[in-house]
């Protein structure tokens, strides 16, 4: 077969970086953009941030001199004369002339930011603030070490305690037993089952109530028996049912209990009450766990409009490109080892515009959508798409899934996720269709106003959502309340 050379035209699609990198900050939460930026500022040397933390801190000017107040917009740009401001008018924007700073109403490539309050103005308050220091941390086995230290003398009864404070979970159960921990101490320490057995009693008499339990049956026996004010006959009701028939009692399983027991419902009733006021876990507040904060990208108001969408300001980094480095560039006519720096400064600062523009034409869309969820609440949600968003925006489906996702809207009703306003819908009996999430709602409205002694189950909630023209089957209904975290009916029922 003969080799020939043959030119051949086709069409494909090509991402090119500056699409890249749009489509990978339009999926980003607001904490993965903020660290997303915090590399790129250390990277680029033409990107800076407006909202710098460090604007008021010493800055060496374009002639050498120091200056410790926040950067002008005079202080980094040359002076241009007439002739070359009308010769440089008809530039294109590839140029790599830096435009002037311009308010937020009509934002550059180059200085990009929503933020209308004037910068600089600090309230008497904030300038005379001082900085708060958090408390320091006290441990579970701080807080442990402390009390043995006050109640024992000998270091061998000392070293025990501690032998045993050391295996302990952050819920304060001994995960180890006994016989384990003697037999990993050395021989020549002579140390007899009966100390270890001695140092867990004192562990156990140390606070909080149920440090030091094996088992959850013997913490809550711990706590009850140091309860103040409790007859007698409530508290060794209560301990009965903690030690021995505490598998019944989470089951409730009453009508068992009172027949072993032999009780009636209102000593069951005071020894439920005791065993409620115990804590399974009494090392849980000493964890040092800190909470996650999620922080909304957008806000829903009401105006006398309507409901109306503004852009969280809080979130929205301020970016520009360095205007003394965009003029140095501009002076050797773009000649220079910085040029593909510029122009990846003024593709993120375009990238970043465009993406809250983007989240806050979609949360506008779907505000429209679900106006009636904004004035009645969660009942009132109808069944929505991303289709239906993606269609009336011009966008495609996939870039909606990116918007919507790990993006939070701050509303009247609470925080959610913009996911949040999309579901699935259910048929009803009128022909029409009812979202899965006002089903949800409904399924919690029931809930909550039934009668604890004679809870409802699946089957008559479904019958009752089907008094309201909701088709739904029983299953289907299982698998709302396990989505919302709601029992089944026999681990609801109360005396």
């Amino acid at each position: 077969m003969k080799q020939s050379l043959q030119l051949r035209t086709s069409q494909h699609l090509t991402l090119t970086p500056q699409l890249q990198q749009s489509i990978r900050l339009l999926q980003l939460s607001t904490l993965e953009l903020h660290q997303e930026l915090s590399t790129l500022l250390i990277e680029n040397p033409m990107l800076e941030r407006v909202d710098d933390p460090l604007d008021s801190a010493v800055r060496l000017l374009a002639d050498g001199a120091i200056s410790t107040s926040p950067p002008s917009e005079t202080e980094f740009t040359v002076a241009v004369s007439s002739e070359q401001n009308s010769a440089e008018s008809n530039s294109s924007s590839e140029n790599t002339e830096v435009a002037a700073p311009v308010d937020s109403t009509s934002p550059s490539d180059d200085d990009w930011s929503f933020d209308t309050a004037p910068q600089g103005s600090k309230s008497a308050e904030e300038d005379e603030g001082r900085p708060q220091l958090e408390a320091a941390h006290t441990s579970l086995k701080e807080h442990l070490l402390e009390q043995m230290r006050l109640n024992l003398r000998e270091p061998r009864d000392r070293g025990l305690v501690e032998l045993v404070i050391d295996a302990l979970d952050d819920s304060g159960y001994l995960t180890e037993s006994l016989d384990d921990i003697h037999a990993s101490l050395p021989l020549e320490l002579c140390v007899e089952p009966e100390e270890l057995l001695f140092a867990l009693t004192m562990l156990q008499s140390f606070d909080p109530a149920g440090v030091g339990a094996r088992s959850p049956a013997e913490c809550l026996a711990l706590q009850i028996k140091r309860l103040p004010k409790i007859p007698f006959v409530t508290r060794r009701l209560a301990l009965s049912i903690v030690e021995t028939h505490l598998t019944l009692f989470a089951q409730r399983d009453f009508n068992k209990l009172k027949k072993i027991l032999s009780c009636d419902d209102e000593d069951l009733r005071e020894a439920q009450v005791v065993i409620r006021q115990c804590n399974p876990k009494p090392g849980a507040d000493f964890a040092s766990n800190t909470s996650d904060y999620v922080v909304p990208d957008v806000i829903v108001r009401k105006s006398a409009d309507g409901w109306q969408v503004v852009l969280n300001q809080d979130v929205m980094p301020k970016l520009r490109v360095n205007s003394m480095y965009a003029e140095i560039m501009k002076q050797n006519r773009g000649e220079g080892s910085l040029t593909p720096q510029l122009q990846e400064a003024r593709w993120l600062v375009k990238n970043m515009r465009q993406r809250f523009e983007t989240i806050l034409r979609v949360s506008q869309a779907i505000v429209e959508r679900q106006r009636n969820f904004f004035t009645h609440g969660a009942v009132a949600m109808r069944p929505l798409v991303l289709r239906e968003i993606a269609d009336t925006l011009g966008l495609h489906e996939s870039t909606i899934s990116r918007v919507t996702t790990q993006k939070y809207m701050l509303t009247p009703h609470g925080m959610f996720e913009l996911k949040y306003f999309f579901g699935s819908h259910v048929a009803t009996e009128t022909g029409g269709e009812a979202s899965s999430t006002a089903i949800r709602a409904l399924i919690k409205q029931l809930i909550g106003a039934e009668d604890q002694k004679s809870p409802l189950s699946d089957s008559k909630i479904a019958e009752m959502l089907g008094e309201q023209g909701m088709v739904i089957a029983r299953r289907t209904v299982a698998k709302y309340r396990e989505a919302l975290k709601i029992p089944a009916v026999s681990l609801r029922k109360s005396l």
